[in-house]
């Protein structure tokens, strides 16, 4: 009857009623104990969701799938990283329509078994982690990371919106970033999950394009970064000023030749020491931690195998020895 719950609701599913799709096979979830049927139930489960646009379901049916999958013992590697690369492409319909969705696609890939995916299976979901992280300026922290991954992929996939990244990050080449934007543009608008994130994604590679542009120059033109900004003179002066102010940069406005004049500011010695060694306690105890356990799995071990000989010893000693005979009685026999 368990089974009958699977393959109604695959009939269902085939009828095109999702509803009644997503209700069988979640029941079938619950009550199977096959893991091969109930894997592809969840499966089934999330496509009727995502075709029914209940994006808040679909959202914790996937976290779901990938806990199972991330769990599940496979035959083969190459049928783990299948799933993986699965969950990869399904996973863009949940994210770019979630509320969350942007934290949660910067969550997920940025997994270190997920990284692996990309670089082995579908380097072209870099495009879209790559989006996710520059339109969210609240995950600016995961660029460092991301801008290594471009570079490790760099030889098997480019792209306008990886290459805009690399030419703003890794090579500092202004021209170049400035025509990959304009590429960026041309793109977003014609990929069916970022033509939702233009106007976001836009707006956050100007405001990383200035930031680097203003730390690296101590004199900037104002046209001249406009002009790459691909924006229109007075708009893009305007812009310019706003960054300036809501940003707090030690910054001074000169009207007179259209300038910006940049007070660079260097962090002390002790404070680069600080930054670069702050991880290092965390990792520590971690360590620490780690050679702990160590230790008393270790000390475990010793202790049973030193329980073990008492009793050995004791069961040699209960077993029956042959008695040898006296040497009077052997030559009294021959």
């Amino acid at each position: 009857m368990v089974l009958e719950l699977y393959n109604y609701g695959q009939l269902q599913y085939s009828c095109g009623n999702y509803g009644g799709s997503a209700d069988m096979l979640f029941h079938f979830s619950i009550l199977s104990t096959d893991p091969e049927l109930t894997l592809s139930a969840m499966w089934g489960k999330l496509a009727s969701e995502i075709l029914l646009g209940n994006w808040e379901v679909a959202y914790e049916d996937m976290i779901k799938l990938r806990e199972t999958i991330d769990k599940s013992h496979f035959k083969s590697q190459s049928e783990l990283l299948q799933q993986r690369s699965w969950l990869l492409h399904w996973s863009l319909f949940v994210f770019f329509n979630h509320a969350k969705g942007r934290d949660g696609i910067v969550d997920t890939f940025m997994l270190p078994q997920y990284i692996s995916t990309i670089q082995n299976s579908c380097p072209w979901i870099l495009r879209y982690l790559t989006a996710a992280v520059v339109t969210n300026r609240r995950r600016r922290n995961m660029m460092q990371d991301l801008v290594k991954i471009i570079e490790q992929v760099s030889h098997s996939y480019r792209d306008p919106v990886t290459e805009f990244v690399e030419a703003l990050y890794v090579d500092f080449d202004f021209d170049r970033a400035a025509a990959k934007l304009e590429q960026c543009e041309d793109v977003l608008k014609k990929d069916f999950f970022l033509t939702v994130a233009f106007d976001d994604f836009v707006e956050n590679a100007r405001f990383y394009f200035a930031e680097v542009y203003c730390r690296i120059h101590k004199r900037i033109d104002l046209a001249g970064l406009t002009r790459r900004l691909n924006m229109k003179q007075e708009e893009g002066e305007k812009w310019i000023v706003k960054l300036i102010r809501d940003t707090r940069m030690d910054a001074k406005v000169d009207f007179k030749d259209n300038s910006v004049i940049m007070n660079p500011t260097y962090n002390p010695v002790y404070q680069q020491v600080i930054e670069r060694t702050k991880a290092l306690v965390f990792r520590s105890h971690v360590l620490n931690g780690a050679i702990e356990k160590r230790g008393l799995s270790a000390a475990k071990k010793d202790e049973s195998k030193q329980d073990q000989k008492p009793k050995q010893k004791q069961q040699q000693q209960l077993k029956p020895t042959k008695r040898q005979p006296d040497a009077a009685v052997s030559v009294a026999a021959q």
